[in-house]
Parts: structure tokens; C-alpha cells; sequence
């Protein structure tokens, strides 16, 4: 009770992200959407230039098999919905038996039961079983983006002729991911800090607040210094849109500024920390407007014109059985209030829109905490859940805009005429088709993410062991 729920909610919210990244992954599919494509062909664009630019012909020679090679990715390693919905089953059921063996059965502190959990996860994906290679490869790949995030891709020390490099996608997605985890970060600062103590008690200091308030800081400080390099990246380039990544940059601070000023106010005496809760609010709610208006115009590419949309309203208004071009009427609504493109159709994507303006205000939630939640860390607890459901929403529709802009490039998908089964309204590519993958294309795509820069992936053999495959991202 108390801290040890605190302490527990973090694994808990991990377990169920997990389980909504299966959720994401069963939409892709059934909607048509390449989303391992389209979440590493940022990668793939990079590593094609930097072979471009290789000045020892011979090395891209000795690469070039290396690609050919990897035509197709064994099911073992394949990363499905049904195993990521599996493994949430199964880490959940984890989590219980550790908390009660740990606690219950050994009478030990709530602490080593946390530790204990992560390290019982551990000591799971690495023993070498060939039915989970495929976790194996998923937390490297997870390891891999955690390191690009911390690894400059500017110029901070020494500047290179070239410059800052732009940002993959797929690091823009991680990050975001990372931000609906603040208060997991938060948790884990608290349990660092309670760590650092035991078994003494821990002394009732600014460092007990400023610490889990740092780490819940670190994702938004992160994801702003991506928008800072792109905007150094645009100014090299001259790229009359820079000005957006600064106004990116803007809308991760003000989530930085409440949670600065929620720690300062937990320092205070009860009385004063009052004086500014109405600032608090303020600031949340500017949080929450500018976030939203950047999901709908930016991340999703939906009402560019919010002008044109009001001045084109009347006819959108359906007129009944009776009128003559329903379609085109409703294409021209769908297209003046959304986008012309919508592959989820246009119900389902009205639908996450509105649940995502109302998910991005559930911290109003706090002032109705004593009457529908039977404790503080149950309505903490919950308010993190509706979190990262949020964000499994935006997910849906932020790779189908990624996916649409680069069609219109004319960054060419994959299609098959197998039909996804969606049972949805989905949009036409580029050549006048809808844009679908079967089964061999989810299996060259899931191959695509695993050819990732000279990076050594373990591969099982039939008795549970075997060396290693050398993968290189090719295109």
C-alpha cells in the first residue's frame, strides 16, 4: 500500500503499452498499412547515403551480399500482435508471482520486488530459446533506439563540414512514445532514489521530489532537442518550414513548466502551495490546447485550413435520401475538415480525434480524484493508462499520415492485390489503387527492420543455441 503501489504502477503501465503496441500492430495489418516501412525508411535513406558516399568501393562490394542475402525473416523472429499481446499476458502474470513470492512468501521489502521483476525479465529474453528470438531481437532494437536518442546527431563539440544529421522518423516516434511514459520515468526516479537509501529510512528532502521530477523531464527534453537539431538541419538547408521544429520545441517546454512547478509546489507548506495551483491549471491547459492543435494540424496532417473548412461548411451538411452525389458530397466534407486520404476511414478517424481531445484533458480528472477513485495512487494509476491508450490512438494515424506524405513523394510502397480484410473505407495510393500488403510483404518489411547497420543479431538454432547474423540496413 502506499509507496509499494507507486513503485508497482510502472511495470504495470510498461505491460499494458506493450499490449496496445499489439493493438497497433493488428490495425496496421488488417488496414494495409506498411508501418515497419514507414518507420524505418528514414534509416534506410541514410544508410543508402552513406554507402553513396563510401570512398572505398571494395567495402560496398563485400556489402552488397550481405543485403541480398536476407530476402526472408524466419516466423521465430518475426514481431506479431498475437506475441505482443501474449507477452503482456504473460509479464502481467510475471509480475503478480514475483510480487508474491518476493513479498509474501520471502517477507521482503517492496523495493527488491521491483528490482527482482526486472531482473526475472532479464534473465527471460536471454536465455536462448528459439521461441523467443523474436524478443530477443525486439528489446535490441528497443536498446538501439534508446542509444540514438542519447547519442548526438549534432555537431555540439567538434562541427563537421556536414553538419547536423536529420532525425530517422523512427526516433521521432520513439521519443513521443517516451513522453506518454513520463510518469513512469517519474517512478523510476523514485524507486533509484528510495534504492539509494535502504534500508535506511529515506530523509524527507528536496532531493526526494526534484529527483522523480527530473527523470519525468527527460523524455520532453529529449524529444525538444530533436526539434532543436532539425531546425539546425533546415537552416543548412535552407528550408523555409525550419520555423516549425522551433515552434515544436516550444510545445514540449510548456510540458517541462507544470511539472517544474507541480515539484516546487510539493516543497512548500500546504497553505502556500495553494497560491499557485490556479497557475498550475493555466499552464496544463495551454499544454493541453497546443499539443492537440499539433496532433490535428502537424502529426496528422488534418485540418490544414481551419478558414476554408468554416467558409465550406454548408455544403458539407448532408442533405438526405434525396440528394444526387452522395459520394463526391461526402468526399468534399472529408476532405475540407480532414484530408482527401484517410485510410482508416472516416469514422474511425473522427473517432480518434475526438478521443484524443478528450484524453489530453483526463488530468481534469484530478478535481473529481475523491469522489471516482478510492485513492491517490488508483487515479494516478488510471490517468497513466488513459495516457498510453492516448497515444496508441495518435499512433493509428501518425504513421498512416507518415505513410500518405511518402507516397506523395512519390516514395513507392509495396502493394499486393490481397485484400488486408480491413472492412474499412481506405484511401487510394498514388496510382489510383488501394495501397495493400500480404503476408510475404509484412515478412520483407519485418526483414527491413531487422537490416539494421552492422548489427549483430542473435540467431537460434534448432537446439535452443547458435552464434550470431550480421545484418546491414539496405534497401
Amino acid at each position: 500500500v502506499g509507496p509499494a503501489q507507486m513503485m508497482l504502477r510502472s511495470p504495470t503501465v510498461l505491460i499494458a503499452a506493450i499490449a496496445l503496441w499489439g493493438m497497433n500492430v493488428y490495425f496496421f495489418r488488417l488496414f494495409g498499412i506498411n508501418y515497419v516501412y514507414t518507420l524505418n525508411l528514414d534509416l534506410v535513406k541514410e544508410r543508402e547515403r552513406e554507402l553513396a558516399a563510401a570512398e572505398n568501393e571494395d567495402s560496398l562490394l563485400q556489402m552488397e551480399p550481405l543485403v541480398k542475402d536476407q530476402t526472408k525473416v524466419p516466423f521465430g523472429e518475426r514481431i506479431t500482435s498475437y506475441k505482443l499481446i501474449n507477452l503482456a499476458v504473460v509479464l502481467l502474470l510475471l509480475l503478480y508471482a514475483t510480487i508474491y513470492v518476493w513479498m509474501d512468501v520471502l517477507g521482503r521489502g517492496f523495493i527488491g520486488a521491483v528490482f527482482a521483476y526486472y531482473a526475472a525479465v532479464a534473465v527471460a529474453i536471454l536465455i536462448p530459446m528459439t521461441t523467443t528470438s523474436w524478443l530477443r531481437i525486439s528489446a535490441f532494437m528497443v536498446l538501439q533506439r534508446m542509444w540514438a536518442l542519447i547519442h548526438p546527431r549534432c555537431s555540439c563539440i567538434f562541427r563537421k563540414p556536414e553538419g547536423p544529421r536529420p532525425i530517422p522518423f523512427i526516433d521521432v516516434f520513439f521519443a513521443d512514445a517516451m513522453c506518454s511514459l513520463s510518469k513512469v520515468f517519474f517512478d523510476w526516479g523514485m524507486l533509484l532514489h528510495l534504492a539509494s537509501h535502504y534500508p535506511s529510512p529515506v530523509p524527507k528532502t528536496h532531493a526526494m521530489i526534484l529527483i522523480p521530477s527530473a527523470f519525468a523531464a527527460v523524455p520532453y527534453l529529449i524529444r525538444a532537442r530533436q526539434c532543436l537539431i532539425m531546425h539546425r538541419v533546415g537552416l543548412i538547408k535552407n528550408d523555409p518550414k525550419r520555423y516549425q521544429h522551433i515552434l515544436n520545441a516550444i510545445k514540449y517546454s510548456t510540458s517541462v513548466w507544470p511539472i517544474c512547478l507541480s515539484a516546487y509546489q510539493q516543497t512548500l507548506p500546504a497553505e502556500e502551495a495553494k497560491g499557485y495551483e490556479m497557475t498550475l491549471i493555466i499552464l496544463i491547459i495551454i499544454n493541453s490546447l497546443y499539443a492537440l492543435s499539433w496532433d490535428i494540424t502537424m502529426d496528422w496532417g488534418m485540418m490544414q485550413d481551419p478558414t476554408a473548412a468554416l467558409v465550406a461548411s454548408a455544403p458539407c451538411i448532408p442533405s438526405g435520401i434525396m440528394m444526387s452525389e452522395p459520394q463526391k458530397q461526402r468526399s468534399n466534407c472529408v476532405a475540407t475538415f480532414l484530408r482527401p486520404r484517410l485510410r482508416f476511414g472516416l469514422c474511425a478517424s473522427a473517432g480518434i480525434l475526438v478521443a484524443d481531445a478528450l484524453l489530453r484533458f483526463a488530468w481534469t480528472l484530478r478535481f473529481f480524484d475523491a469522489f471516482l477513485f478510492p485513492s491517490k495512487d488508483v487515479f494516478v494509476l488510471t490517468t497513466q493508462f488513459l495516457e498510453i491508450f492516448r497515444r496508441a490512438l495518435w499512433n493509428l494515424i501518425r504513421v498512416e499520415w507518415e505513410q500518405i506524405k511518402h507516397q506523395k513523394a512519390g516514395i513507392g510502397y509495396k502493394s499486393s492485390s490481397k485484400s488486408s480484410g480491413g472492412g474499412g473505407s481506405t484511401s487510394s495510393s498514388s496510382n489510383g489503387g488501394s495501397t495493400q500488403y500480404s503476408d510475404d510483404d509484412e515478412e520483407e518489411a519485418t526483414d527491413l527492420l531487422f537490416k539494421s547497420s552492422e548489427i549483430q543479431l542473435p540467431q537460434s538454432n534448432g537446439n535452443g543455441s547458435g552464434g550470431t547474423q550480421r545484418k546491414h540496413l539496405g534497401s
